[in-house]
């Protein structure tokens, strides 16, 4: 699209006009308090920045709900000096931007690569959003004299160290300050929020949960609802029919807060340890575009990086920790054992004996194992190996078609053991399993991963013990750290009454 300043107003397709990009500075027509404004337009576009395309809706009637000052034009591409700066995902770098003859505006125009799958933006395309009021948000089937003093109809008991991160979550949330929760793998940390986005809603504010992974957001997705029936809840992940919906809790993969903008006044970030939010700037600068200048930030994670918890130790970052799950068994601590060069083995069809001594135990003794590789042609090296003790072992990785149904087998018992690699490291839950790790000195295994992955074990209130070990071809530091991360929380949990022994 090509504009003009006429009047003071941003008009398109003049003859004199520019890529919006170009154009200095964007005026803002006041509200017409006179000018009846679409509803389905302020559902979709409030608290967003969507591009031309997403909008269901003609360019002649969003400009004329700008012009009477209910819709905003941003740059979606943007100067400081000769820099480009993408302004939906913050992306300055020269190599994720490329230029292309572009029809719209008759340049050749720079879009940026870094945020494609959210749809091309290019130095002619505005990011458009929501001047006027917004809509309001009403309860499901509760006529509007009433006002609710409870929303919650979740009735689960929090542990000692649940309440205590709850209280803390809901005091940040009312007095819109930054909390991090650093909770043990298995801990609870969904049950622990459900008082502060009652808070919220009661006050109401509008909040996000917002996790890397489109499978947490599937299953979360129920959970909220079932905890708080009468309130619309949003599900934003690839494809996802919620696309438009105005709600007042939200939950959202966070490349789809790509989309917002100023929306929230709480964001729950979970995972914030996880890939890909950990190394795509892009996806930090969406979550603090997303948020209201006014607003909460909460950060769930079980492994903080390293300066995350040096903040936490010299108090620059508010924190609470829960270093116990429900049940009151400390955390399974790995044991390293050292099985000389597995690899080599494997590269000629066989694997180190103590290694097979440990599966075989476990398969004489009907205990399922989850078994983790760093590489996927060595796992599928070990795969026949291994079959030969028990032919129904399989093995599963991200490119997997079958991924979904192999952990539904292993859930359902009928799978004694499990390959997998990093991808299981989080978000599954076995109810009595063992763990091991086939080379955890590889670089893969970070402390992080690590310590996710010994949170496999022992999580459930009936097998509230597991046994997790590290084969190793040497001992990394991220093993070592690894393992003091959890010996330390166990101590905690001793020393705060959070654990029986």
């Amino acid at each position: 699209m090509r504009y003009a300043v006429k009047e003071q107003v941003l008009v398109p397709d003049m003859d004199d006009s520019l890529p919006i990009s170009k154009i200095k500075t964007i005026p803002q027509p006041p509200l017409n308090p006179n000018f009846q404004f679409n509803p389905d337009l302020q559902q979709i576009l409030s608290g967003k920045q969507l591009l031309l395309d997403d909008i269901p809706f003609t360019p002649s009637e969003i400009q004329e709900h700008y012009e009477n000052g209910y819709v905003t034009y941003r740059k979606g591409i943007d100067y400081i000096g000769k820099t480009l700066i993408c302004t939906r995902c913050g992306n300055k770098d020269p190599k994720w931007f490329s230029a292309f003859p572009c029809s719209r505006c008759l340049e050749s125009c720079h879009y940026c690569r870094q945020c494609i799958m959210m749809g091309r933006i290019s130095e002619c395309t505005p990011l458009i959003g929501w001047n006027g009021p917004m809509p309001e948000s009403k309860l499901k089937m509760v006529p509007d004299t009433i006002i609710p003093t409870k929303l919650m109809a979740w009735q689960g008991e929090l542990s000692q160290g649940q309440l205590l991160a709850s209280s803390r979550v809901v005091d940040a949330i009312q007095h819109n300050s930054d909390h991090l929760v650093w909770a043990v793998c298995g801990a609870g940390k969904t049950e622990v929020l459900f008082s502060g986005i009652e808070s919220a809603l009661l006050a109401q504010k509008r909040i996000c949960i917002a996790t890397p992974r489109s499978d947490v957001v599937l299953e979360l997705t129920p959970r909220l609802k079932s905890a708080f029936p009468e309130i619309v809840v949003a599900s934003l992940y690839g494809g996802s029919e919620d696309r438009h919906l105005f709600a007042p809790l939200t939950i959202a993969t966070t490349h789809q807060l790509l989309r917002f903008y100023q929306a929230f006044d709480t964001i729950i970030l979970d995972e914030v340890d996880a890939f890909p939010y950990t190394v795509e700037e892009s996806l930090q600068h969406a979550a603090i575009q997303a948020r209201k200048p006014t607003s909460a930030m909460i950060y769930l994670t079980a492994t903080p990086n390293e300066k995350w918890q040096r903040e936490c130790r010299t108090g620059k970052r508010a924190f609470t920790t829960i270093p116990a799950r429900f049940h009151r068994y400390p955390l399974p601590v790995p044991e390293f054992k050292w099985c000389g060069n597995w690899q080599k083995k494997l590269q000629n069809g066989k694997i180190p004996e103590n290694i097979i001594r440990w599966i075989y135990q476990r398969i004489q003794a009907h205990k399922q194992v989850l078994v983790f590789f760093p590489h996927i042609p060595l796992m599928e090296k070990a795969l026949p190996i291994l079959r030969t003790y028990a032919p129904t072992i399989e093995a599963v990785h991200a490119e997997d078609p079958d991924r979904k149904e192999k952990v539904q087998k292993m859930r359902a018992k009928e799978i004694p053991l499990l390959l997998t690699t990093t991808i299981l490291e989080r978000g599954v839950t076995f109810p009595n399993i063992d763990v091991a790790v086939i080379g955890a000195e590889e670089t893969i295994f970070t402390e992080s991963a690590l310590v996710q992955i010994s949170g496999r074990a022992g999580r459930s209130k009936d097998h509230p013990e597991g046994v997790v070990t590290f084969f190793h071809y040497g001992k990394t530091e991220e093993m070592l750290k690894a393992r003091k991360q959890i010996v330390v929380m166990n101590r905690e949990g001793v020393k705060t009454g959070m654990l029986d022994r």
